[in-house]
């Protein structure tokens, strides 16, 4: 990968992690309060990527986290749309609910960013590469190590996020794009998934979820924290816009409109509520 691409972060104290804020401006609001209520600096603070998507509110998303100073990676929607591609690159099969869905969100978020922010994105690295205090290495990226749109989940097999990790040479890997927060050990090796903060996690609850690393002195304590957050003016502004009413109904009722891009075991668990995590690494 190109350096200018890949950027590098000292975790010289906790740090808040989170993905997908998918133009959903209350819910961004809400996270990085939560990370000035912690304490925890812009400077420590990462978004994996979709700052646009599903949301009403994609220019003001835009704005609030280019003038937050917290570190972001590229998602795919980041790159497409400062190519001026016509879709979102989310990997959705053509013809698929998501893929029908994603047009109208996508059309909207195309009308409402700006030259700027597309310039933004256009600038946004591919990874982050974030140095623990114990010698040891996370690789913060947005789908997967070769294929931003990727999706990997809790019920992958073992070996095909040991070869994600392996791919970026780092002991670990926190990503974004499924949507879903998960910790898993792989071997030696940890991969982490903040979740997203734009929509619930399909748990049947309105939730969404972050993820708090906090260095210690035998490793790293990992946190994966739920965030109740202003959903019902989320719901409404989507509304207002006429955005598809699934995605609008879901962050009320914290279930998928579809379930296309979910593993078996993923959409056996649908509408079960989630609960934290916390391991320590």
């Amino acid at each position: 990968m190109p350096e200018d691409r890949v950027r590098r972060l000292v975790a010289d104290g906790p740090l808040l992690v989170f993905g997908g804020p998918y133009s959903n401006l209350q819910a961004t609001q809400a996270v990085l309060a939560e990370a000035a209520r912690r304490g925890i600096p812009p400077r420590r603070v990462i978004c994996t990527g979709d700052v646009v998507a599903y949301g009403a509110d994609a220019a003001a998303c835009c704005g609030l986290v280019m003038e937050s100073g917290i570190a972001v990676i590229a998602g795919n929607c980041e790159e497409n749309l400062a190519a001026g591609a016509l879709d979102c690159g989310c990997g959705f099969e053509e013809g698929t609910a998501c893929d029908l869905l994603s047009r109208a969100w996508y059309a909207h978020a195309d009308r409402q960013v700006t030259p700027a922010h597309r310039a933004w994105m256009a600038s946004l690295p591919r990874r982050i590469v974030l140095d623990l205090p114990d010698g040891r290495s996370l690789a913060v990226l947005h789908g997967g190590a070769r294929d931003i749109s990727r999706f990997l989940f809790a019920s992958a097999p073992e070996g095909e996020l040991a070869e994600e990790i392996a791919a970026t040479g780092c002991d670990g890997v926190i990503a974004g794009h499924c949507g879903l927060p998960f910790v898993r050990g792989v071997g030696q090796g940890v991969w982490i998934n903040a979740g997203a903060v734009g929509m619930p996690a399909d748990d049947g609850t309105p939730r969404v979820w972050f993820a708090v690393l906090t260095p210690v002195d035998d490793g790293v304590r990992i946190e994966v924290l739920p965030l109740d957050y202003d959903h019902a003016a989320a719901a409404a502004a989507m509304r207002a816009a006429r955005l598809p009413e699934g995605y609008a109904a879901a962050l009320g009722n914290g279930v998928w409109p579809s379930c296309d891009v979910l593993p078996p075991a993923e959409r056996a668990r649908r509408g079960l509520p989630l609960s934290p995590v916390v391991l320590n690494w």
